[in-house]
């Protein structure tokens, strides 16, 4: 009974490690994509930067607005990305514990195993004795003294 309700801790606890494990890989692809927010935001600056020095007539009171707005919006993937990276951690944190508590059922398992197989070797190589103890023990008895 002991080893059926291990075989389930185990089973559970790596249904855990794959869930853990899915959504740490979900939040680092989410990173992935503001990383990549801030890249293509970059290249839209550099891109509205030089359209204003290229023009100087109109488009440098629009372009005042724009690198406001393009501060707001750096200031908020800067904190999704800071947000993103703690909940990384956590995530990382969390699915180590996970893997340390499988890796401990699985050690518990292997180490029963591996005694249950001691205690019947232990046994076969009695059983073996005791018929080899019979046999050497007729064998004296049906042979004459010499």
């Amino acid at each position: 009974m002991a080893t059926k309700g291990l075989a389930t801790l185990i089973r559970l606890s790596k249904w855990t490690v794959d869930d853990k494990r899915r959504a740490l890989t979900a939040l680092q692809a989410r990173e992935d994509e503001i990383l990549a927010d801030i890249t293509a935001a970059e290249a839209q600056l550099i891109a509205e930067q030089r359209a204003a020095a290229a023009d100087l007539t109109g488009i440098g009171f629009v372009y005042g607005a724009y690198a406001r707005s393009w501060l707001n919006r750096r200031a908020q993937l800067d904190s999704m990305l800071e947000q993103i990276r703690a909940e990384i951690v956590r995530a990382g944190d969390e699915l180590s514990e996970a893997f340390n508590q499988l890796k401990t059922y699985e050690i518990t398992e292997r180490e029963r195993k591996r005694r249950a197989d001691e205690e019947r070797d232990r046994k076969e190589q009695a059983f073996l004795d005791e018929i080899g103890l019979n046999i050497h023990r007729r064998r004296g008895q049906t042979e004459p003294p010499a």
